[in-house]
């Protein structure tokens, strides 16, 4: 079953409208914003968000780099990962807070601008979540990408019937 997830994550991942992929190369990438081809976020994501993948393969023990659009008002219940992520706000504003569950009155939150940064440590319980706008980030870092929900109940993939 997980091998069958993984598979779908990564289709999801790496394919965008017209099913290309910017997989790790020797040639170089350069592509401004407007070539993004956006598609759906993986399953592991709350609905709504988008992703582009930019370079690598997020789902392989390779670097990667890829854009997230979150619509506004959207929120990532507390997670961690097993690899560190490297995120940069590209436009809208993201809030980023520690601990084991969403709080969106903390007053340890963090809210990001464009050019804004963040590292979050391999094991690390965090969350994220927007405000009134949509925003985008450039996420970045070494595959392969995994979510683990402090809350079972939380976890998106949890409430297609997928265990």
């Amino acid at each position: 079953m997980k091998t069958l997830l993984s598979t779908m994550i990564a289709g999801a991942l790496v394919c965008g409208a017209s099913g290309a992929v910017h997989g790790q190369t020797d040639s170089h990438v350069i592509a401004s914003i407007n070539d993004a081809q956006w598609g759906p976020a993986p399953p592991m994501l709350p609905a709504g968000a988008q992703i582009a993948v930019l370079a690598g393969n997020p789902m392989q023990a390779v670097p990667y780099t890829i854009r997230l659009k979150f619509p506004p008002n959207y929120a990532i219940p507390a997670h961690s990962h097993p690899t560190s992520e490297h995120v940069v706000v590209v436009s809208g504003a993201l809030t980023f807070g520690m601990g084991d569950r969403l709080n969106r009155e903390s007053n340890g939150n963090k809210t990001l601008t464009p050019g804004g940064f963040a590292l979050m440590p391999a094991g690390m319980n965090h969350y994220a979540f927007t405000r009134e706008q949509e925003t985008t980030i450039v996420l970045y870092g070494q595959g392969p990408v995994e979510f683990k929900y402090v809350n079972l109940a939380d976890d998106p993939r949890n409430a297609h019937g997928k265990k």
